[in-house]
């Protein structure tokens, strides 16, 4: 019987496990599903070690970009980079082949990150973020990689994205001019910050679920699935808007955010420099972090967002990304 046209199938943890004791050599391991999302996410353990297994879907990475990020990966820890390594399978090779209903997906072992995500950070791990975010930016400044990544530019994380969501907001005419409006003067911000500022490979979306502290506050960052070249600005951005957040959800005062900003900030300036031109254009820079996302959940609307997406969920997004250009100056040092 012909197999129906699939667009997203989930593999199976059973013959998963199966497929990587082979392949890895493990043994009395368990395989089972954390996260099905644009690309799905698989935990591999037994009672002395543990693994992530990442699935990639061919819609959203293509076998060039998966090779760039297991070489990126790579060239962080080979200079000393805190990172989540991907692991060789036996015969040597890096990326599994597995052949779904909707055609080829690779996979790549990684290893475990110990710890567990925190979201409020006491002095030394913000310190910790800041001097092993710096390193990470040193490394990722002075390297090219031999496969493509996503640039982040006006073009790719504002212009772009705003005319990709534009149908979403049909009915919503206040909040998608608002939009469009504001993007006209951060547009106009670039030509007078992006010259002289640190450009690299960035991980793009440093927010505290995308590494962890052990026990003795040793970190790990991983998910590099979005990194590409752009201003490193970015990443500080990111992690801003964590401290965006727990402020304008009531976790924390204002005062305690900007406070924990400038503990991250004077940490990482001890490593890497960073100008007041960076700092002053976090809120900026931020909007185009926030733009790239909205049009990602928007074109991944069938295999992912459709559980949230809709008219409330823009007009919410929109009310947030106004508040973050009104008061994310007051988050700065």
């Amino acid at each position: 019987m012909e197999i129906f046209p699939t667009q997203y199938s989930t593999l199976s943890s059973k013959a998963l496990n199966i497929r990587l004791s082979e392949n890895y050599g493990l043994t009395g391991t368990t395989c089972r599903l954390l996260i099905r999302n644009v690309s799905d996410t698989y935990i591999i353990e037994n009672n002395a070690e543990k693994y992530i297994f990442k699935i990639y879907r061919d819609s959203h990475r293509k076998l060039a970009e998966i090779k760039g990020e297991v070489a990126l990966l790579n060239l962080l820890v080979e200079n000393g980079a805190r990172v989540s390594t991907p692991i060789p399978a036996i015969n040597g090779e890096l990326l599994q082949v597995f052949n779904a209903a909707e055609g080829t997906r690779y996979g790549v072992l990684f290893s475990w990150a110990q710890g567990k995500p925190v979201y409020t950070m006491t002095d030394h791990q913000l310190d910790t973020v800041g001097r092993e975010m710096a390193l990470l930016h040193q490394i990722s400044s002075s390297i090219q990689l031999n496969y493509p990544r996503r640039p982040y530019s006006v073009e790719t994380a504002i212009i772009n994205p705003l005319r990709v969501v534009a149908p979403a907001f049909a009915g919503l005419d206040d909040e998608y001019n608002y939009l469009k409006n504001t993007a006209t003067e951060v547009i106009a911000r670039y030509d007078y910050f992006t010259p002289n500022f640190s450009y690299g490979y960035c991980h793009f979306d440093f927010l505290p679920k995308n590494f962890h502290f052990d026990e003795s506050d040793g970190i790990t960052f991983f998910d590099f699935d979005f990194a590409g070249q752009g201003l490193l600005a970015y990443d500080i951005t990111s992690f801003v808007i964590h401290f965006f957040l727990e402020f304008t959800f009531g976790r924390i005062m204002r005062e305690e955010a900007r406070r924990a900003v400038g503990v991250f900030v004077e940490s990482y300036r001890k490593v890497k420099p960073l100008s007041d031109e960076e700092i002053a254009a976090i809120p900026y820079l931020g909007f185009g972090f926030w733009i790239f996302y909205l049009g990602f959940q928007y074109e991944n609307y069938d295999d992912w967002s459709n559980i949230f997406w809709g008219v409330k969920f823009l007009k919410e997004r929109t009310a947030l990304i106004k508040k973050w250009m009104e008061t994310a100056h007051l988050l700065l040092p």
